[in-house]
């Protein structure tokens, strides 16, 4: 599904974004883009990265 139309990302961009360490909006829109734009995309790109961080150990928090 597109989170961000105005960068064309979708929910599977922003996990793998998360799988490869990214922790925060702001990390994922250094990454991809998301909310630089028009911002419409912010709320739901957080509830994205946070039931990809519930879902899959932070590895690089422990290390």
């Amino acid at each position: 599904m597109y989170v961000c139309l105005c960068h064309a990302v979708t929910d599977s961009q922003i996990k793998e974004a998360v799988s490869q360490g990214d922790m925060t909006l702001a990390d994922v829109k250094k990454r991809l883009g998301v909310g630089s734009q028009c911002g419409k995309c912010t709320k739901m790109a957080t509830q994205v990265i946070a039931a990809q961080l519930d879902v899959e150990p932070n590895y690089y928090e422990v290390a």
